[in-house]
Order: C-alpha cells, then sequence, then structure tokens
C-alpha cells in the first residue's frame, strides 16, 4: 500500500526539497556566528518553499496559486540571501551559482503550476 500524499509526487515539491538539502549542506560552512541570524534565516526560507507547496496542494486551485505565490516569494528571499552570503564571504562562486541556478529552476517550475491551475 502506498501511503504518499498527492503533493509528494509533484516534481516541483521534489525539487524543493533537493533545494532545501543544498542549504542544509552550504550553511554547514558558514561562521557559527550566523547560526541565529543567516543561517537560520536561510534555512527557513528554503523550507518555506516545499511547505507552501505541501500546505497549498490540499486545497482549492485558488487556494493553492495563493500558497504558490508564498513560494515563489520564498525563492526570492533565498536569492537575496545567497547574495548576502556570497559578499560576505560565506559562499563560494560555485555554491552562489548553484544556489541561483536551483532557485531559478524552482521559480520556473511554480511558475508553469501556477499556469496549469488556470485552466
Amino acid at each position: 500500500m502506498d501511503n504518499k500524499f498527492d503533493f509528494e509526487n509533484l516534481k516541483v515539491y521534489q525539487k524543493a526539497l533537493e533545494y532545501v538539502d543544498f542549504v542544509y549542506k552550504v550553511t554547514k560552512h558558514f561562521p557559527k556566528t550566523e547560526i541565529f541570524s543567516l543561517i537560520d534565516q536561510f534555512k527557513r526560507a528554503s523550507i518555506s518553499i516545499c511547505l507552501n507547496i505541501a500546505e497549498g496542494s490540499g486545497g482549492s486551485k485558488i487556494e493553492f496559486n495563493k500558497f504558490l505565490k508564498i513560494s515563489r516569494r520564498s525563492i526570492r528571499e533565498c536569492i537575496a540571501i545567497t547574495e548576502i552570503s556570497y559578499r560576505q564571504g560565506f559562499m563560494s562562486q560555485e555554491a552562489k551559482e548553484q544556489s541561483r541556478n536551483l532557485c531559478s529552476e524552482l521559480s520556473r517550475m511554480i511558475t508553469g503550476l501556477m499556469k496549469s491551475l488556470k485552466t
């Protein structure tokens, strides 16, 4: 018996989980002084992306669309945190590019899902 929830089969949800994994991995190398500021905020923003996909999927198309918009805002937050982290020397150029690429892909996927909900 498969006990998966419908949202777990969404590729965008799976990609969001991959981004959370990335954020946890990259923030392990941040200075300990950032634990209660940038690290915490980065983790919460990345987690917010997949949590809003999961939470919104259980409602109407209108509700789901609202939660997807929140996910997109969290992506923008992750982009800003990525840039701050890079500028402060907490993140390499490679990690910055990887973060931006993952966020860009997630944003496109969410936008596509939003468009599909309008039909």
